[in-house]
C-alpha cells in the first residue's frame, strides 16, 4: 500500500479527536488548534532552530581563508660598537600569508554542509516529536474528560433511585437499609469521579505545557472520540519508518564524518607560507625585497590518532542508524500491536458487552419497580454498564494514542487539516 493511502487510513482513525465544529465556543480547544499552539509555541523547536543557526554560523567560518600575518623586525641594534643605537640596524616590513593545499578548505565546507543538513532533519525529527506528544496529551484529556461524564451519568442513575427507593421503604416494600446501601453507592462513584478529575487536572497541566498555555484555566478539549478505522500492515507502517528523519539524518551525519576523516587524512600534508618584505639598511641607506617560502615538514605528527579516531567514527555511524531503527521498530511494534488488541477489545464491548449490559440494567430497573429484582441487582446492572462504557473509552483512547505513536515514527509529519477528514 502507498503511503499517502496508509497516511489517509490512519488519519481516518485519528479524525475523531479533530473535528472542528463551527461555532464552538471559545473556550474549547480542538486538535487543529493544540497543535498549532505547539508548533508556535513549543522551545524544544526554538532550541532546534538554533541548533541550525549553530551549525550554519559553523559552515561559514569553514569556508573562510586564513589571515595574512604582518611583521615587523629590526637587527642589528641597541649592541655596542658600530651597533651601537639604531644606526647599523636592519629593518624588515614583511607580509605573510599561508596557502592551504590538497583540499582542506573544501572538506572543512563539506562537514560544515553536511553538519547544517543534520541540523535541519533533527529539526525535522523533534518537530514529529512534538506533535505526536501534543497529540497524545489532547487524546489523555479527551478521553479522562469523557470518563468523568460516564461517571456523571452513573451518579446521576443512583440519584433517581433514591425517590423510588423511599416510596417502597413507606410501602414497606424494601428495608431502609436500601436507602443507604444506594447512596453508598452514590458516594463511591462520586469519590472515582474526584480521582478522575485529578488526573485530568494533570492531563490539561501537561498539554498546556505543550501548547505554551500559560492561563491558569486551559479550555476543555473538543472533538470526536467514538470513530475507528483498520490501520494498514505493519509491514507497510515499517517500511514508512525508514522516511522517519532519525533515521534520514544518518545519511548526513555520514556524509559529514567522512568529510571530516578527509580533513584528517589531509592535515599532515604541508601548507606553503609565502613572505615578502621590504628591509632598509640603516648604515648604507640602502634598501632590499626580502622573500621567503616555509614549508613543515610532518615527521613527528602525522595526524594519526585523530585519523584513525575519525574512521571509528564513520564506521560507528551505520550501527548507530541500526540501533536507531532497531529502537524505533520496537516501539511502532508496542503500539500497532496496542492498536489492533484494542481495536477487538472495542469490538467485544461494542457488539456484546455495551449492549447487553445496556439491556439487562433496563429490564432489571423496570423489575425493581415490580419487585421482581432486589436492589443489589439494580445497583450490579447500572455498575457492569458503566464499566463497559469506560472500558470503551479506554480502548478508544488506547487506539488513538497508538496512531499518534504510529505517526510520530512513519517519517511525515501530522496533516493539520486533518480535521476535516472523515
Amino acid at each position: 500500500m502507498p503511503f499517502p493511502a496508509m497516511a489517509a487510513r490512519i488519519a481516518c482513525a485519528a479524525a475523531l479527536l479533530a473535528l472542528s465544529v463551527h461555532g464552538a465556543a471559545a473556550e474549547t480547544l480542538t486538535l487543529r488548534e493544540a497543535l498549532s499552539r505547539a508548533l508556535a509555541a513549543n522551545p524544544r523547536l526554538s532550541a532546534a532552530d538554533r541548533d541550525i543557526g549553530i551549525a550554519s554560523g559553523q559552515r561559514l567560518q569553514a569556508g573562510a581563508l586564513l589571515n595574512p600575518e604582518l611583521s615587523y623586525e629590526q637587527d642589528n641594534s641597541f649592541g655596542s660598537g658600530q651597533y651601537r643605537g639604531t644606526r647599523s640596524a636592519e629593518t624588515t616590513l614583511q607580509i605573510s600569508q599561508a596557502f592551504e593545499w590538497f583540499g582542506k578548505r573544501d572538506a572543512r565546507i563539506a562537514a560544515g554542509q553536511a553538519a547544517v543538513r543534520t541540523a535541519e532533519i533533527q529539526r525535522q525529527a523533534v518537530r514529529l516529536e512534538v506533535l505526536s506528544e501534543t497529540a497524545i496529551a489532547f487524546v489523555t484529556v479527551l478521553a479522562t474528560q469523557r470518563r468523568i461524564q460516564i461517571l456523571d451519568d452513573q451518579v446521576a442513575a443512583l440519584d433517581r433511585l433514591t425517590p423510588l427507593l423511599r416510596r417502597r421503604v413507606e410501602a414497606g416494600a424494601s428495608s431502609p437499609a436500601e436507602t443507604g446501601r444506594a447512596e453508598v453507592a452514590s458516594a463511591l462513584v462520586r469519590a472515582d469521579r474526584e480521582r478522575v478529575k485529578a488526573t485530568l487536572a494533570s492531563a490539561r497541566r501537561e498539554l498546556a505545557v505543550l501548547t505554551g498555555d500559560s492561563s491558569a484555566k486551559l479550555p476543555a478539549a473538543t472533538g470526536r472520540f467514538d470513530t475507528t478505522s483498520q490501520p494498514p500492515s505493519f509491514q507497510t507502517v515499517i517500511a514508512a519508518i525508514d522516511a522517519n528523519p532519525q533515521l534520514v539524518r544518518w545519511t548526513t551525519v555520514y556524509a559529514q564524518r567522512n568529510a571530516e576523516l578527509l580533513l584528517g587524512r589531509l592535515k599532515p600534508y604541508p601548507d606553503v607560507r609565502v613572505s615578502a618584505g621590504w628591509r632598509h639598511f640603516n648604515d648604507t641607506q640602502d634598501d632590499a625585497v626580502r622573500l621567503s617560502v616555509s614549508v613543515p615538514i610532518p615527521v613527528f605528527d602525522q595526524n594519526q590518532g585523530n585519523i584513525l579516531s575519525a574512521q571509528e567514527s564513520v564506521a560507528k555511524t551505520e550501527v548507530e542508524r541500526k540501533a536507531n531503527r532497531n529502537a524505533l521498530l520496537v516501539i511502532a511494534g508496542r503500539a500497532y500491536d496496542s492498536l489492533q488488541g484494542s481495536l477487538r477489545e472495542l469490538a467485544v464491548l461494542r457488539e456484546i458487552a455495551i449492549p447487553r449490559a445496556q439491556e439487562a440494567a433496563d429490564e432489571i430497573a423496570q423489575g425493581y419497580s415490580a419487585g421482581r429484582f432486589s436492589l443489589l441487582e439494580v445497583l450490579d446492572a447500572q455498575a457492569s454498564v458503566a464499566q463497559a462504557r469506560l472500558r470503551e473509552q479506554e480502548a478508544l483512547q488506547n487506539i488513538h494514542v497508538a496512531v499518534a505513536t504510529i505517526e510520530g515514527l512513519v517519517g511525515r509529519p501530522f496533516t493539520l487539516a486533518r480535521e476535516t477528514a472523515r
